[in-house]
C-alpha cells in the first residue's frame, strides 16, 4: 500500500483567507461611523444658546443636503434663507423675548439704525462659539463612536480625525457659497395671518454690503413686534412707495377662495386684485350668483374671461360693483396702474363648437399686442397685460413690461426674449370642487406682487401656497425682480414694434 504523494504547491491549491481584504467596504463603513458619531455629538453637545437683539435664541448645526438657515418662530412658523450650499444646516430657534429689551424696541422704532450692527455681532459671536462647539462635538462624537465600533484606538483617532476634515470642508462650501442677500428672499411656513408681518414689506434690490445687517435687524423688529404682548395683529405696514397687486386664477367655482382673497388682500393691503379668469366651471347663469362676493372683497377687482367663463359670465360681472371686465384689449386705470387685457376666444364647455386650439390663442395675444402698442401711441402705455392662456399672453412680449396668466394651474415665471416678463399663476381654487376627487387635494395658489409706484415696476413678489382644500397649511416665497439681460429692446420702445 503506497501513501498518497503530497500535492506540489501550485497557484490552485495555495491556501486562501477565508475572509478576503475589502478596503471598499471597510472605507465605506468607516464613513458611515464618522457621519453617524458627528451627528450623535451634534445632538448631545452641539447648541448654542446667544442672544439675537431683544431675543434668546438657540443656534444649531445640523446634517443637510442643501444647506442654507432655518429660522424657527415658535408658534407663528418658520424662514428659510438660502444662505450658503453645504452639508449643513444652520438652526435658529427663537426661545424667548427679553421683556425689558423687546419693549423698548417696539416703543422707540428710532432703534432699529443701532439695531443693525448689535444684531450682526450677535450672529457673529454666536457662529464663532456654535463652529467652536461643533468641532469638539463631531470630533468626540466619532471618536467615542469609533471606539466602540472597532475598539481599536488608532481607528478611533482616525474616525475622530476623518470627522473633523468634513466639518472643515463643510464649513470652507458654506463660506465660499455665502449669500448676505438671503434674507431678502426668505420662505416663510406657518400661520397665514403672521406671514405678511413676519417677511414684511418688499425691498427693491441695493447694492450695499450692509444689507444683510439692514434686512437681519428688520427681521428681528418684525418678529419683535409679534411676539410683543401689546401690539395687535396684523402688524404689516406697507412701504408706501410700492403698489401691491393680488393675482389669482382658475378659481373653478370653490366658494373658499372669497375667503382666502379677502384674507389676503385684508392683510397685505392689497391695492388691486387681478383675476386671469376661469373663475367658473360651465359659465352656466345658475352659476353667477358664486361671483356675488367679489364687491365685498375690499379692492379692485380686475378680470378677464377663460376658457370656462361665458360670455354670459362676462356680462353679469359687467354689472357688479367695483369689478373692471377687460377684453379686446381694452386697459383701465385701476389705483394708478394701467391694466389691458383680453378674454380667452375659446368656450370649452360648450360641446356644440369645436376649439380651434393654440392658433385661436395666438390670435388673440397678436390682437392683444396690437392694443397695446395703440395704448403707448395715445400717451397711455400700459403697465400689465392680462390674458388667460399662457399662449397668447406670450404674444405680447416687448410691448409690456409685465403680463400675467394662468390656466395651466401651475406657477411659472418666464423672461421672455424682447424683455416682458411673464407670470403664469396655479390655481386658487386649488383646482375647483373637482379636485376632491383627486388622491390628494390640489394646493391652492396665489401670488401678492410688489410694484414700485413712480416707474410702476414690478420689484419683487411673494408666491402663496396654501395646503389645499382641507388643510390649513401655508407657505410664502418671496423672489427679487432682479434685472436680466434682454434680447431685444426695451418693452414700449418704437423699435420693440413690429413693421408695417
Amino acid at each position: 500500500m503506497t501513501l498518497a504523494q503530497p500535492l506540489p504547491d501550485t497557484p490552485s491549491n495555495l491556501s486562501h483567507p477565508t475572509h478576503p481584504t475589502r478596503p471598499y467596504a471597510r472605507a465605506l463603513a468607516l464613513i458611515v461611523v464618522v457621519l453617524t458619531g458627528a451627528w450623535l455629538g451634534l445632538l448631545v453637545v452641539g447648541a448654542v444658546g446667544t442672544p439675537v437683539g431683544p431675543m434668546d435664541t438657540t443656534m444649531t448645526l445640523r446634517p443637510s443636503l442643501t444647506g442654507g438657515t432655518k429660522i424657527n418662530v415658535s408658534p407663528l412658523g418658520a424662514l428659510e434663507l438660502e444662505s450658503h450650499v453645504a452639508p449643513i444646516r444652520l438652526d435658529v430657534d427663537v426661545d424667548r423675548l427679553d421683556p425689558v429689551r423687546s419693549q423698548a424696541l417696539v416703543e422707540h422704532p428710532e432703534r432699529l439704525s443701532g439695531l443693525q450692527s448689535e444684531v450682526s455681532q450677535d450672529v457673529t459671536a454666536g457662529t464663532r462659539e456654535l463652529a467652536w462647539r461643533s468641532c469638539v462635538a463631531v470630533v468626540s462624537g466619532a471618536t467615542a463612536l469609533g471606539l466602540a465600533v472597532y475598539r481599536r484606538p488608532r481607528r478611533a483617532l482616525a474616525a475622530g480625525g476623518l470627522a473633523l476634515v468634513l466639518l472643515a470642508a463643510s464649513g470652507i462650501s458654506a463660506y465660499a457659497t455665502w449669500n448676505p442677500k438671503s434674507v431678502l428672499e426668505p420662505k416663510f411656513s406657518g400661520l397665514l395671518s403672521s406671514a405678511p408681518s413676519v417677511v414684511g414689506n418688499a425691498r427693491s434690490i441695493v447694492t450695499e454690503f450692509d444689507v444683510y445687517q439692514k434686512e437681519l435687524a428688520r427681521l428681528v423688529t418684525n418678529v419683535t413686534k409679534l411676539y410683543d404682548a401689546t401690539s395687535t395683529l396684523p402688524v404689516y405696514q406697507p412701504d408706501p412707495g410700492t403698489m401691491r397687486v393680488l393675482h389669482v386664477s382658475d378659481i373653478h367655482l370653490n366658494p373658499a377662495a372669497w375667503h382666502i382673497i379677502g384674507s389676503l388682500v385684508e392683510q397685505y393691503e392689497i391695492d388691486v386684485v387681478i383675476d386671469s379668469g376661469d373663475t367658473m366651471d360651465h359659465g352656466t347663469a345658475a352659476e353667477n350668483t358664486f361671483l356675488d362676493p367679489i364687491p365685498d372683497l375690499g379692492a379692485p377687482y380686475v378680470w378677464v374671461r377663460g376658457n370656462h367663463d361665458s360670455p354670459t359670465t362676462q356680462r353679469y360681472l359687467e354689472r357688479l360693483k367695483n369689478v373692471h371686465v377687460l377684453d379686446d384689449g381694452r386697459a383701465v386705470t385701476v389705483a394708478g396702474l394701467r391694466v389691458a387685457g383680453t378674454g380667452d376666444p375659446q368656450f370649452t364647455p360648450d360641446r356644440s363648437t369645436r376649439p380651434q386650439g393654440d392658433p385661436a390663442e395666438r390670435m388673440a395675444g397678436i390682437r392683444l399686442a396690437s392694443a397695446l402698442r395703440d395704448q403707448h401711441s395715445a400717451g397711455t402705455p400700459v403697465d400689465i397685460a392680462v390674458a388667460h392662456n399662457p399662449v397668447a399672453a406670450r404674444e405680447t412680449d416687448g410691448e409690456v413690461p409685465l403680463v400675467l396668466a394662468g390656466h395651466v394651474h401651475h406657477r411659472e415665471t418666464e423672461l421672455l426674449p424682447l424683455g416682458t416678463r411673464l407670470k403664469i399663476e396655479g390655481s386658487t381654487g386649488g383646482g375647483g370642487l373637482r379636485a376632491v376627487q383627486n388622491d390628494e387635494p390640489e394646493k391652492v395658489r396665489a401670488s401678492v406682487l410688489y410694484l414700485d409706484r413712480d416707474t410702476r415696476r414690478l420689484q419683487a413678489w411673494d408666491e402663496i401656497t396654501l395646503g389645499g382644500l382641507g388643510l390649513t397649511t401655508a407657505e410664502v416665497s418671496r423672489h427679487l425682480a432682479t434685472p436680466e439681460p434682454a434680447t431685444g429692446p426695451p418693452p414700449g420702445s418704437p423699435s420693440a414694434t413690429p413693421s408695417e
